[in-house]
């Protein structure tokens, strides 16, 4: 039995520390890390998230994501879902956000305590 697109992504990313699941506003699932959206996927065909632009620049230039499919000058960008190519590479994209996230929050719990 394969999984769906969702089904992998979502039991990938639910396995992170942290990482919960909730309907997205503009429809389709997001993933949060401690109230802070990861990235969102709609449906089994797209996922979005925002990155900082220089990681956006270098990932688009290098044909890993697309810029967003709705605001193509922001730090968005989008990862068309066409093959298991693509679940890897999103989820791939996904982790760097996370693993970025985490450091930002370890950096602040370490500069409060001192």
């Amino acid at each position: 039995m394969t999984l769906s697109v969702r089904q992998e992504i979502t039991g990938q990313l639910l396995s992170w520390p942290e990482v919960c699941e909730q309907p997205h506003r503009f429809g389709g699932i997001e993933f949060q890390f401690r109230g802070k959206e990861i990235g969102h996927l709609h449906g089994d065909h797209l996922v979005d998230l925002l990155l900082p632009r220089a990681l956006r620049d270098e990932l688009v230039a290098g044909g890993r994501a697309q810029p967003h499919h709705i605001y193509p000058d922001s730090g968005w960008v989008s990862v068309y879902i066409k093959s298991k190519d693509d679940v890897a590479k999103a989820i791939g994209i996904l982790r760097l956000k996370y693993d970025d996230m985490v450091k930002r929050e370890n950096k602040q719990s370490s500069e409060q305590r001192i």
